[in-house]
């Protein structure tokens, strides 16, 4: 039993089918480089051919820069981004430990509360979000979008972390309460380090929603100098004429960002969600 748990080939597997996967993922991305430097009759022409001397362009990102403030909208998804993971990773991550770690009454409808929040939509609540802001003066401000984002990735955050937590060995815990350590001191330094694969899975699951979404930004934060990067691009969509070199390069630009995020959690990841395979 002990060698069929530890058969290198379940680890193979798994790697090559996340491989696979991320390949498949990629190809939309591929498409929309491509024809970001392509003229718009050969976009529609030919999508999936490469750029040649007679369709290349950079108009497309010409319009980008000299359209709106990029560089603004992007600084306000990265601040809204790193700042909700930060939350989200750290809070659902101390609410995780508390549920799995220590038995009070109450801890299992506890866990049940939090993991509704998976299952039912933060959208449903707009209308009661929108009022909340606007009592609290938040709107148009980025806090409004991270505190939303939070409250959205805190119950899937509590419900991977928990599990993981659960695995963590009591004897280290004990060794470090033994030696005199405080709760906080065995959380950040013993457990923390071995939840790490589970922490990078969390933060991947949320970055890529965050990053891309139209709704909150469009009803919480519309102004000019808090529009993220995905509702400032809507500025080259119109009712009947769209912009399609300048929204496929504001596109592309925007997409970066996510991939280097990607490749920084990506080891750890892989870590997380192949670790079930390799037991």
């Amino acid at each position: 039993m002990s060698k069929a748990r530890h058969n290198p080939l379940n680890s193979f597997a798994a790697h090559a089918a996340l491989i696979a996967y991320t390949l498949i993922a990629l190809f939309p991305v591929f498409v929309i480089l491509i024809n970001s430097f392509k003229t718009r009759k050969a976009i529609f022409r030919d999508p999936l051919a490469l750029p040649d001397g007679d369709s290349f362009t950079m108009i497309g990102y010409q319009t980008v820069m000299k359209q709106g403030d990029f560089f603004l909208y992007f600084q306000n998804s990265m601040i809204v981004t790193v700042a909700t993971l930060f939350f989200v990773l750290l809070f659902g991550a101390m609410a995780a430990f508390a549920l799995a770690e220590y038995r009070f009454k109450g801890n299992m409808l506890m866990g049940l509360y939090l993991a509704l929040g998976i299952m039912i939509p933060i959208r449903i609540g707009t209308v009661a979000i929108l009022e909340m802001m606007v009592s609290t003066g938040l709107v148009n401000s980025l806090w409004a979008l991270i505190l939303v984002y939070t409250a959205q990735g805190l119950p899937l955050a509590v419900f991977i972390l928990s599990e993981f937590m659960r695995q963590v060995s009591d004897d280290l815990k004990n060794a470090g309460r033994i030696d005199g350590l405080s709760e906080y001191t065995i959380f950040f330094r013993l457990v923390l380090p071995l939840v790490r694969p589970a922490m990078a899975t969390v933060a991947v699951f949320n970055m890529i929603p965050i990053w891309n979404d139209l709704w909150f930004p469009l009803i919480l934060a519309p102004a000019e100098e808090t529009k993220t990067l995905t509702l400032g691009s809507q500025v080259f969509i119109g009712q009947f004429v769209t912009d399609w070199n300048a929204v496929l390069s504001a596109l592309s630009m925007a997409i970066l960002p996510v991939m280097i995020l990607y490749v920084i959690f990506s080891r750890q990841l892989i870590r997380g969600i192949t670790s079930g395979a390799v037991k």
